[in-house]
């Protein structure tokens, strides 16, 4: 660009910005999707698992069905789910995430609902395939990706607040939940839920989330210097090309890495942890520390992933998962039960961080949905083999040492993956 086209570019992205009232400052709606996004994130909370767990021993009371019979039914429903939502990837490109977060939060919502009758085997496996496409998948996926869309300087730290607000709201549901479940019964306790969703999911889309800065004439990062960046990371890779890129499988191993093994511990959490001596209310707990240790670090990556290669990033994480796994076998009630909470939800909130922030940045942002909807597919699909894996070996042995040793060498392979893989070079 000549010094003529550069004050041209200049003085045009001065007039916008006058045009637009402010995009810099107060005045940039960019913090404002980082807020109705985390507020979205924690929305999927009633699909996640820690918002499953409460559930699970009530229904194998009432609907009288074994723990390996839910456990299976919720591996139909996770696995289904996600192979749906490279397609939800695609839809968001082609028609952004306002319509498709709108959409989702009336078919969230309505199969919550539907959960609430449910009677049978057959009916909780369906609405598992609901909850976990809509809620697990598809809303956290939208959420995440249009706050990609308003930054491109600051999209780390941005994405950063988004995870860790939004996964402070999933991982207090359990707490919410037992007393809900113990007031008025997992019936009501779905209905409720289901509620919830429609009340904000819906008013949120509708009247804060916009598309991309353009929709309201503003500027990524609220700044018009940066609009000439940002457009060169717009463009890039294809799905296509992604995935044959070796490094998106590093990426694609970490964050399915702490779906499975997060899955596996969570869903059987306060059964796990009643093994170990603690209470159930102590159990339910534990997901304070892991909510509060998820939220630092979360931050924390959000601050250097903009700056520090991924790699360095994910290796940290998968040492924490690992360890956290191993502590698990030997945790008792008090301090030695907080620091393992503290490990665990650690692992889990900077490797998630990660892959939001170095998608984007390895890849572009012309086909992010796309390309993060087939990470979020692996991901979730990952999550659907822990619990069931967990529960036949707990079965099969008689309690879970041998499930969470088994499970700490798959952090420490993708450690060795993220050592030797070269990051990719975009141009």
């Amino acid at each position: 660009m000549t010094s003529t086209d550069s004050t041209a570019h200049r003085a045009s992205g001065t007039t916008a910005h006058r045009r637009s009232g402010s995009t810099t400052g107060p005045g940039f709606h960019g913090w404002r999707i980082v807020g109705y996004a985390s507020l979205v994130l924690a929305m999927t909370a009633p699909g996640q698992t820690v918002g499953v767990t409460a559930f699970v021993d009530p229904l194998i009371r009432d609907l009288e069905l074994s723990r390996s019979a839910v456990s299976t039914a919720y591996l139909i429903g996770t696995l289904t789910g996600a192979a749906l939502l490279p397609v939800v990837g695609r839809l968001l490109d082609r028609h952004g995430a306002r319509r498709c977060i709108v959409a989702i939060g009336v078919v969230f919502g309505t199969v919550l609902a539907s959960l609430s009758l449910v009677s049978s085997i057959v009916g909780l496996t369906a609405g598992f395939v609901g909850i976990r496409l809509a809620g697990q998948g598809a809303l956290g996926l939208a959420a995440t990706t249009v706050a990609a869309s308003w930054f491109h300087r600051r999209r780390g730290f941005a994405l950063g607040l988004v995870a860790a607000l939004g996964t402070a709201g999933i991982s207090l549901s359990p707490l919410v939940l037992e007393r809900l479940i113990a007031g008025l019964g997992w019936r009501t306790a779905w209905l409720v839920e289901g509620v919830a969703v429609w009340a904000v999911v819906i008013p949120v889309a509708l009247f804060g989330i916009r598309d991309r800065p353009a929709d309201l004439g503003q500027h990524v990062d609220g700044d018009p210097a940066t609009s000439q960046r940002s457009s060169a990371t717009g463009s890039g890779a294809t799905r296509a090309q992604a995935l044959r890129t070796p490094y998106f499988w590093v990426l694609t191993a970490a964050t399915a890495a702490v779906g499975l093994l997060a899955t596996a511990v969570g869903f059987h959490q306060i059964s796990l942890l009643a093994e170990r001596g603690l209470s159930p209310t102590a159990a339910a707990a534990n997901f304070l520390p892991q909510t509060a240790a998820g939220v630092a670090a979360t931050l924390a990556a959000g601050v250097v992933v903009d700056r520090w290669q991924p790699r360095t990033l994910i290796v940290a994480s998968m040492a924490g998962l690992a360890c956290g796994l191993v502590w698990a076998t030997v945790v008792t009630p008090g301090w030695s039960a907080i620091g393992f909470g503290i490990a665990f939800g650690a692992a889990g909130g900077a490797v998630r961080t990660v892959e939001a922030a170095a998608t984007p940045r390895l890849f572009g942002t012309s086909h992010l949905g796309a390309i993060r909807g087939t990470i979020n597919a692996v991901t979730v699909a990952s999550t659907a083999f822990g619990p069931v894996a967990f529960a036949l070996i707990h079965q099969a042995s008689g309690g879970y040492r041998a499930a969470l040793l088994a499970g700490a060498a798959v952090p420490v392979g993708v450690i060795v993956a993220a050592a030797v893989v070269s990051h990719p070079v975009r141009r």
